[in-house]
């Protein structure tokens, strides 16, 4: 059942109410630089004429992770949100401390997504979370996290949730990629407050740190819009290419390197891989010695290094393990294909590609 907010409901955020039919940015005060120079978190609000359900869209929760900024970016370029039913309210840089300093964390070394609910008299991190959860989560309805691999880490496009929820399930197959991962609440985390409050989210996960990724951010903006038709916030458009169901990963885990050297990767993001696979091998710098890291398990690859330099017990490659992973496989390459850049896209979004 979807929920909708009363007709007549006002929107508050910072203080400013939001009407129906109205767009705004508001800059929600966090805490400021030790220059004196004031900092903000910027939320930009789209409200429908039509009442519906209250979704927000954040990102850069982590400060050096910025595919989701892009793929907010592009949300509110859409064409297709005149016709918005219900409220659409975008957070693309929450960390705005860590994106100024490229950085994941806070400046006190604290990671922003094990500090939630969070705390108005707290730490850095204490209370830009409480701003978060204030102004942003206890006044929706539903959430979409983005989030990307870490430095030198991409991650296959997949969206992760608690699948125990039927709400989160049905979110995360309207988004749209070829995997989901069932995955375990964090305490701390942003999805784990939502949790707690009864409030249905997912978490989408694609590309590295630092980098924009194309193909991610495309898959990205299509998911976001997938989920808002969803809930009937925006008008079914021609039918989509019919894609296979996606595959729920019950479990996945990382593959260390067995000694440190010089890495030579071997497999690709998406590929299917079976118990003993080489996905990739290590050497010396002199090539007298070459160690084959093998796959533990079969499965998905949904993460790997980028960085040919690996110490003893570095995370190489994230496998997934799903069933049918030959058929996966498949529905990855037709994913890769349906969000390539020379594709047409919904909504009349015309976006160059980033290349």
């Amino acid at each position: 059942m979807v929920k909708s907010e009363p007709k007549s409901g006002p929107l508050i955020i910072g203080g400013t109410e939001i009407p129906l039919g109205t767009r705004t940015t508001i800059d929600l005060p966090v805490a400021d630089l030790y220059t004196h120079a004031a900092l903000t978190m910027p939320v930009h609000v789209v409200r429908g004429r039509k009442p519906g359900p209250r979704v927000f869209v954040s990102a850069a929760l982590h400060g050096d992770e910025l595919n989701g900024v892009e793929i907010i970016r592009r949300l509110l370029k859409l064409p297709a949100l005149k016709s918005l039913s219900g409220t659409l309210i975008a957070v693309p840089i929450v960390n705005v401390h860590g994106f100024l300093r490229h950085s994941r964390y806070l400046p006190d070394r604290r990671d922003l997504n094990r500090c939630f609910p969070g705390s108005a008299s707290g730490s850095v991190a204490a209370r830009l979370a409480h701003v978060l959860t204030q102004e942003i989560v206890d006044k929706a309805d539903y959430g979409i996290d983005l989030h990307t691999g870490a430095i030198h880490r991409p991650n296959l496009p997949q969206v992760r949730a608690d699948l125990s929820e039927d709400v989160n399930k049905r979110m995360a197959e309207a988004f749209g990629c070829p995997v989901i991962v069932n995955a375990a609440l964090r305490e701390g985390s942003l999805r784990e407050y939502a949790g707690r409050k009864g409030l249905p989210m997912i978490l989408y996960e694609a590309g590295e740190a630092l980098r924009f990724d194309e193909f991610s951010v495309r898959a990205g903006v299509r998911g976001i819009t997938g989920v808002l038709r969803e809930f009937k916030m925006l008008p079914l458009r021609g039918k989509r290419r019919s894609m296979a169901d996606p595959v729920i990963a019950l479990d996945s885990n990382w593959v260390r390197a067995p000694s440190s050297g010089i890495l030579r990767v071997t497999t690709a993001l998406g590929k299917r891989v079976k118990k003993g696979t080489t996905l990739a091998i290590i050497a010396d710098p002199f090539g007298e010695k070459e160690i084959e890291v093998q796959s533990d398990h079969s499965g998905i690859v949904i993460g790997r290094t980028n960085l040919p330099l690996v110490h003893a017990g570095d995370a190489i490659y994230h496998v997934a393990r799903v069933q049918a992973s030959r058929e996966v496989a498949g529905h990855v390459a037709a994913f890769r294909s349906e969000h390539h850049p020379e594709e047409d896209v919904d909504d009349g979004w015309t976006e160059p590609p980033i290349v």
